[in-house]
């Protein structure tokens, strides 16, 4: 579905949700005074009308490339209202659903009865209470969460790893997108934080930017404070190639790109585009292999494990930067059963889901099985980080910005 369409979806689905919605407020608020009535129909109309505004200013005024902090957040603003009524219709469609059942069954097997008027105000306003958290949760995730870097750990067991190798520790972040990051104080911790690991080697797995290598240039100076002894690696995700902008001219989008590598190198990242680097520690041979974003999803596919895998045949340890976790199940746990150890990102947790000690679930997890955290495979390992930034709904909810440490040990 070309991205385009998206916005006019969106706007469609809140119109409809808004028609079928309606019904439940004008019942709910039916007995109340006329002040009353005009406040709901107000507030209910408003969020209808602030939706339909933003969407008119995003076309007019291009908010996909040309966006704010304002315009973002007015946008978080905008995801939290269309959740929130498409939580009230799902909820007033199931209500709909059982009242009818139990009308048929009423009607047609016992005598006919009249549906409990009083019930149904309960439960339509029990479902305007529960519908109302998701807009509340999103503002939250946008004032308090969008920043709130969390620093998962995971101890990655790995057979035959050679002694100079156990311990070894690599943290890990992806999906910067920088291009929606604006609070510069909060960077700068999440960077400290980054160094307190005291890791031996620093990887990036891709998504630099949103759509333009412009968006770097004013962080280059705080991302080049990352330092680790072993080397600084990155790769490119699918952001990165600007696929998602309009160009006047290809050599205007191949310059892009061009750009983009060398921000990388200013930010003192050696960029692994399809290729390797055999790094030496405590005596042995470590193979960092990084490929260009590979993908079954339907994203750019621009990778080639096969010219990056060569040359590391006689290295025992190998580990694979890529972007899309969608590789792993797809080419390498298939063809390349002698890397260990794959790290990816890219999902972002969709930013949205729930992780506590009982229940761990992101709707994204419908679409990648191996979403987040660590997952293994036989002797294979994968580890899909949060994301550090933030792209679309400039917030979290439930999914916290990630800073990974693995650390390295014997099977």
């Amino acid at each position: 579905m070309p991205r385009s369409f998206i916005p006019w979806i969106i706007l469609i689905l809140t119109i409809a949700m808004d028609l079928y919605g309606y019904s439940a407020v004008k019942h709910i608020v039916g007995n109340s005074s006329e002040n009353t009535k005009r406040i709901a129909n107000a507030i209910y109309w408003g969020m209808t009308a602030y939706v339909i505004l933003f969407f008119i200013l995003s076309i007019s005024f291009n908010l996909r490339e040309n966006s704010t902090p304002v315009t973002r957040f007015m946008l978080g603003i905008v995801l939290g209202i269309f959740v929130s009524k498409l939580f009230l219709s799902l909820m007033l469609l199931c209500q709909d659903f059982f009242r009818f059942i139990n009308w048929g069954y009423q009607r047609f097997f016992i005598d006919p009865v009249n549906i409990d008027n009083s019930r149904r105000q309960f439960l339509e306003k029990l479902s305007l209470g529960f519908a109302s958290i998701p807009l509340f949760a999103f503002v939250y995730g946008m004032v308090n969460t969008a920043y709130d870097y969390k620093v998962h750990r995971a101890r990655v067991p790995i057979p035959n790893l050679p002694k100079g190798l156990q311990g070894l520790k690599i943290v890990q972040i992806s999906d910067i997108h920088s291009g929606s990051l604006s609070d510069m104080e909060a960077i700068k911790r999440g960077i400290q934080m980054i160094n307190d690991l005291k890791a031996d080697l620093f990887v990036f797995t891709g998504d630099l930017v949103n759509n333009r290598s412009k968006e770097f240039p004013k962080f280059i100076e705080l991302f080049r404070e990352i330092k680790a002894p072993l080397g600084q690696f990155s790769i490119l995700g699918n952001h990165d190639y600007g696929d998602y902008v309009d160009w006047d001219t290809d050599e205007l989008k191949a310059e892009n790109l061009k750009t983009l590598k060398k921000y990388h190198l200013d930010s003192n990242w050696d960029i692994l585009c399809n290729e390797h680097r055999i790094i030496k520690h405590n005596g042995e041979n470590l193979a960092l292999i990084g490929v260009e974003n590979w993908s079954s999803k339907g994203f750019v596919k621009h990778g080639d494990l096969k010219k990056a895998y060569r040359g590391t045949e006689d290295v025992p340890t190998k580990i694979l930067l890529s972007h899309d976790p969608s590789h792993w199940d797809a080419e390498v746990t298939q063809d390349y059963n002698d890397i260990s150890l794959t790290l990816s990102g890219h999902t972002h947790g969709m930013q949205f889901g729930i992780e506590n000690k009982w229940i761990r679930f992101s709707p994204v997890q419908w679409v990648y099985k191996q979403w987040a955290g660590l997952y293994t495979k036989g002797n294979q390992y994968i580890y899909v980080n949060r994301g550090f930034g933030f792209i679309g709904y400039p917030g979290r909810v439930g999914i916290r910005p990630e800073i990974t440490l693995l650390t390295l040990e014997k099977a």
